[in-house]
């Protein structure tokens, strides 16, 4: 299957016929992508628009009626976002953004002899072509980056796994860069690791380890089930992987790439020196001393450990990597995590097991076409974080109550009740997870993750079109909204802030034992704005309903969420978003939270504090506009261009606060409104979201979801500031005079 293949020198058009990629979405919320082969197929599975658009393919819809308001404008946005929901009543959408996903993908399929069908390959191998940076010809840690070592040398590799010819332009361009940054010698720790298990590095170049962790007692302070999860699920089979030292067997492709990688004779270089040896282009989080100190120790202890202690620690291993594997479906928590596991059970259980079969269903549910080619995705998708927003943005805006919108609400709702975890994991104490019981995670129910802020989102959406609605059923119980609300209580960290998957387990100082060199606060979980302030907000929103149920305990949890916002509050008044790029995203969050609890513009000097940033950040042009740098660099990076997602944001956070001057909102809602195209739809700008620190990742659907909110809000919230400028009433964050809940009503 990885014989060589002719590939065009241009990736401008397809190199599969896109009329014949279908869709499909099924099992709560799985959606992956099929090609479908002959004539007779495709007229029995006709493309539907879903399928058109994120493939790039022309919807052919009609141009609405030009809007003359801000809710104009929002009802036609939604009219076309309607074209995009599933029959199952979620938004499927792509999830990518980071390059070093799909090199895992090929690298990790290649080594465990699983293959892709021939259309696949060929529009992965389009996708990375067209990713290439147009200047060099290398690529990054994710698609808007500079080129690194990391993302040319695992880009380049997997693209001569994929069956590119060495000498193909793009690959030439490729390789001189590659050696320009000091070859795959300088590649960062997890890309050493991938190449060690293809046979290009040598195991010696890698920083050890060692799977005799996973037998220290549990109480220590740096056992590595005190790691943050995302770290933690990716070393279990990194730990087997090394401990066994798996490799590919050589062949000639092997042989080749040992010659293309480097600028130096493979078979002269001194391998324990590459350990440390990273790309300045590269390297965002240096090695600290007592972490180098401790490779050391542990380089030597590789020269004599004991082989049945290390055994017994490969089998331990072993044993997390199967709980993880039967905890979620073999999903697993991410990408990553899902290629290294599927490794592990092919070295251990081989390629007839049923788990090699399992992993080879689920590795497509990461696998998505867009109209660059086929990328691979940071989750199985962001399928509850995208219908949450939606659902809550047409109830504060009015446009679910239209009657062309109660089908979609319906199926949103059914949606979100599937979603909805009902009991904890299979493998709940021995595989080191937190409850998720009432939990909602950020993709499906299977892949089984409790998340913080979309537990919260989860709920409130629920609360939204269960109670605010006059035609909705109640689909989701109140025993499981207190499940939801049991789960979230139990997250909160000592300081009030909430962390993203579990509670932080680990001291601070395992930071600095950071191994992977480019990404940023990996080791333990963190408290973050975004997270606290979700939570904040569904359960203001709840005990509104449900006023009975764990009164004290709410209440001391908001008190405390409340006073750790105040302390994570930037001094010159934002608030520093981890998941979104960057203030303009957290600052809504928190202000839509502080209003929850009386502080406003009006009332708090924070709130007026953080508004007037805003304000101060406004452009010429109305908009507002931050870099994905600002996420590496946590201070304020304007963005080349102005960002029509980042503008909702601000304007979304002066309407929380209920800002009391109409000039910047309205001045944000022409931006917002001009940038809307004829069928209701907006164009794709740079990219929204970002994980630990340095890689972007895209949230397609936020230039439907905020767009729809903010000018649905903004039509109500202007009309009554023009209301309270001859009647002297206060209006409120949701353009609702005189109510004291903030943003909602």
């Amino acid at each position: 299957m990885y014989n060589p293949v002719d590939i065009p020198h241009s990736a401008s058009q397809p190199f599969t016929d896109y009329s014949r990629w279908r869709l499909l979405v099924n099992d709560g919320g799985r959606h992956t992508w099929h090609y479908v082969r002959t004539d007779e197929e495709c007229e029995a599975w006709p493309q539907n628009s879903v399928d058109k658009f994120w493939l790039g393919m022309d919807l052919k819809l009609p141009a609405l009626p030009p809007a003359k308001t801000p809710l104009e404008a929002a009802r036609n946005g939604y009219t076309f976002y309607k074209n995009l929901q599933s029959h199952d009543g979620h938004w499927p959408g792509e999830y990518g953004g980071p390059m070093f996903l799909l090199p895992g993908f090929v690298i990790g399929s290649y080594v465990s002899g699983m293959t892709f069908t021939n259309e696949e390959r060929l529009e992965m191998i389009r996708y990375l072509m067209n990713r290439a940076h147009p200047e060099d010809g290398g690529w990054g840690i994710h698609v808007e980056g500079h080129s690194t070592v990391f993302g040319t040398g695992l880009n380049y590799t997997a693209l001569r796994v994929l069956g590119v010819d060495a000498e193909h332009p793009t690959l030439v361009k490729a390789r001189a860069t590659l050696h320009k940054l000091g070859g795959a010698c300088a590649i960062p720790a997890w890309g050493k690791f991938w190449l060690s298990l293809l046979n290009v590095y040598d195991w010696e170049g890698n920083n050890p380890v060692p799977p005799e962790f996973w037998l220290l007692p549990d109480w220590l302070p740096f056992h590595p089930h005190r790691w943050w999860i995302h770290t933690r699920t990716v070393y279990v089979p990194m730990s087997y992987l090394y401990g066994v030292k798996f490799k590919m067997e050589e062949n000639d492709l092997i042989l080749s790439l040992r010659k293309e990688l480097y600028p130096q004779d493979y078979y002269s270089i001194y391998w324990p020196d590459q350990r440390n040896n990273v790309s300045k282009a590269d390297l965002y989080a240096p090695h600290t001393a007592l972490f180098d100190m401790i490779n050391v120790a542990l380089a030597s202890y590789e020269y004599c450990s004991l082989p049945p202690l290390r055994k017994a620690a490969v089998d331990r291993a072993y044993e997390l990597v199967v709980l993880e594997d039967e905890n979620t479906g073999y999903q697993t928590l991410g990408p990553v995590s899902k290629m290294f596991n599927l490794i592990v059970r092919a070295h251990r259980d081989g390629p007839e097991s049923d788990a090699y079969k399992q992993h080879e269903i689920k590795r497509h549910d990461f696998m998505w076409i867009g109209k660059e080619g086929m990328m691979v995705c940071g989750t199985n998708g962001s399928q509850l974080w995208d219908v949450g927003f939606i659902t809550q943005a047409l109830v504060e805006t009015g446009l679910a109550e239209l009657e062309e919108n109660k089908e979609s609400l319906l199926k949103a709702l059914q949606w979100l009740d599937e979603a909805q975890m009902l009991e904890d994991p299979k493998h709940y104490h021995t595989s080191y997870r937190h409850t998720t019981k009432g939990a909602w995670g950020f993709s499906t129910k299977e892949q089984g993750y409790t998340v913080s802020d979309c537990t919260g989102e989860g709920l409130k959406a629920t609360l939204y079109l269960q109670h605010h609605l006059a035609f909705t059923p109640k689909l989701v119980s109140e025993r499981r909204m207190c499940d939801a609300v049991d789960t979230m209580l139990s997250l909160q960290n000592p300081n009030g802030g909430f962390a993203s998957y579990e509670l932080i387990r680990g001291p601070a100082w395992l930071e600095w034992l950071n191994p992977a060199e480019v990404f940023g606060d990996i080791m333990i979980e963190y408290c973050y704005p975004e997270c606290t302030t979700s939570v904040i907000t569904s359960l203001a929103i709840f005990r509104k309903h449900y006023p009975h149920y764990r009164v004290n305990d709410i209440d001391k949890t908001i008190r405390k969420a409340i006073k750790y916002l105040h302390a994570a509050q930037y001094p010159e008044g934002p608030w520093l978003g981890s998941w979104g790029i960057c203030f303009t995203y957290a600052t809504q969050f928190a202000l839509e939270s502080l209003s929850l609890v009386g502080e406003t513009y009006e009332t708090s000097e924070r709130s007026r504090r953080a508004c007037d940033f805003l304000v101060r950040k406004q452009r010429a042009d109305g908009g507002w506009g931050e870099s994905y740098k600002s996420c590496e660099q946590m201070k304020w990076i304007e963005h080349a261009e102005t960002q029509m997602v980042q503008t909702c944001w601000a304007v979304m956070s002066l309407m929380y606060a209920q800002y009391p001057y109409p000039e910047p909102i309205e001045r944000g809602v022409r931006l917002v409104m001009s940038r809307q195209l004829p069928d209701g739809s907006w164009p794709q700008e740079a990219i929204e979201g970002v994980f630990n620190k340095t890689c972007a990742i895209a949230y397609p659907n936020f230039k439907f979801s905020f767009p729809i909110w903010m000018l649905g809000k903004a039509d109500k919230y202007l009309a009554e500031l023009k209301a309270r400028s001859t009647s002297g009433g206060k209006v409120n964050g949701n353009g609702l005079a005189n109510r004291k809940i903030g943003g909602h009503h």
